[in-house]
């Protein structure tokens, strides 16, 4: 009677696994996810034209932008493009429109930045490329400006 029962439960999660695959494609298609890698500052404002045109094209799409190395630097206090606008408004902007910053720990504490001196809504991640690796595996698409 036991692998009537064991047979009879494989089954039925077998049945309700692929009754619900569409549901899961359909979901993963509608909410597209993208994790955007920046390592060098002088890439942020490339990086939030690309974001703000992907939100503008795919509003619904999830975006974390994970900074690393010298790419923190747009993340700090009194941080400032070429041109001396503080990039401060613009992440502002980014983050009420939904994207995620994050900032490598590693980083912050190889080139010696105090954690306070980041943006205060960035999330720190123990490591930035660990953090790109994970994201990547839960089907984020990648992209570096």
């Amino acid at each position: 009677m036991t692998h009537v029962i064991r047979r009879f439960t494989v089954f039925m999660f077998a049945t309700l696994m692929v009754l619900a695959l569409p549901a899961m494609a359909e979901d993963a298609a509608a909410k597209p996810s993208v994790v955007y890698h920046v390592d060098d500052h002088t890439r942020a404002i490339a990086a939030f034209r690309n974001i703000t045109n992907q939100l503008k094209a795919a509003p619904d799409t999830r975006i974390v932008v994970v900074a690393l190395g010298h790419g923190v630097d747009f993340l700090l206090d009194g941080a400032m493009d070429e041109r001396k606008n503080p990039y401060e408004p613009m992440i502002d902007d980014l983050i009420f429109a939904g994207v995620e910053f994050k900032v490598c720990d590693n980083t912050l504490t190889s080139r010696q930045i105090d954690p306070d001196d980041v943006h205060p809504d960035v999330t720190r991640v123990p490591s930035g490329v660990v953090e790109i690796t994970r994201l990547q595996q839960q089907g984020f698409a990648y992209l570096k400006p």
